[in-house]
């Protein structure tokens, strides 16, 4: 499961998520492991790291998504939207509610990189390599904020088909992936559009000058409205990662 996807969805079919997440987790591990390696931005040593963010993806979703619900629901009550809000095209709602959700996710991002949110936020930023999987990881705490956007939008879906629950686990998953690829794709004008690998790889550098830039989640049209974006042009590929420290698995997890 995957950072950006909001834990509450998970109780509509649970049996069903977990059978569709194995199935998806083998095709992304052949197909996207394939592309990497074909065209690389980094040297991965993928036998070596791929037992230890399975494990982190399992962390995650078995402990860190079902904890972050429980405090979910009992802190927030999604909004109740009047009837004729809920009568518009779906489309239209189904737009609003990406636009919507995504801003909110960039602040809760940047709020994370400030000083006093940064431990809950250091899981993410820990692996010292770069591909698909690498951003598997997401604290309780983490998770637990970036939540909230994602539910309060979502009072736009209600009364929704239930193939709405799928797009938004396969549109999470893929932009999830896509934006730790290990690869040095994208150019500029896509990057008004959607967050690239080469653009979401600046903000994971260890370079304390890129610490708060390309925050973005989806759409890097924040970055360049509120002054955190940074040309991946300019930077180039050559680009170490990791957050420099060693702090405690349970305290990473946690985010504490």
């Amino acid at each position: 499961m995957d950072e950006y996807l909001h834990s509450a969805t998970l109780s509509f079919f649970p049996k069903k998520v977990v059978l569709v997440s194995l199935v998806l987790f083998g095709f992304r591990l052949v197909l996207l492991t394939a592309l990497e390696k074909r065209d690389s931005a980094y040297f991965v040593p993928y036998r070596k790291v791929l037992p230890r963010d399975i494990l982190a993806m399992i962390v995650f979703a078995f402990g860190v998504v079902p904890a972050a619900d429980f405090i979910d629901r009992w802190i927030m009550y999604p909004p109740t939207l009047p009837q004729w809000v809920l009568e518009w095209p779906l489309m239209i709602r189904i737009a609003l509610y990406l636009v919507l959700a995504d801003l909110g996710a960039y602040w809760v991002h940047r709020l994370l990189h400030t000083r006093h949110m940064w431990r809950a936020h250091k899981w993410h930023h820990s692996p010292t390599y770069m591909y698909w999987l690498a951003g598997v990881r997401a604290s309780v705490v983490q998770m637990t904020l970036v939540n909230l956007p994602y539910l309060a939008a979502g009072a736009l879906l209600e009364f929704s088909p239930w193939w709405i629950f799928w797009a938004i686990l396969l549109k999470n998953t893929f932009a999830n992936d896509l934006m730790h690829l290990n690869s040095w794709w994208g150019n500029r004008w896509l990057e008004w559009i959607i967050v690239t690998p080469r653009y979401h790889h600046i903000h994971h550098s260890n370079n304390p000058e890129h610490y708060n830039n390309n925050l973005a989640v989806l759409f890097p049209i924040w970055d360049h409205l509120f002054g955190t974006y940074i040309d991946p042009e300019k930077v180039g590929r050559n680009l170490a990662f990791g957050i420099g420290e060693s702090v405690p698995a349970v305290r990473l997890v946690i985010g504490l």
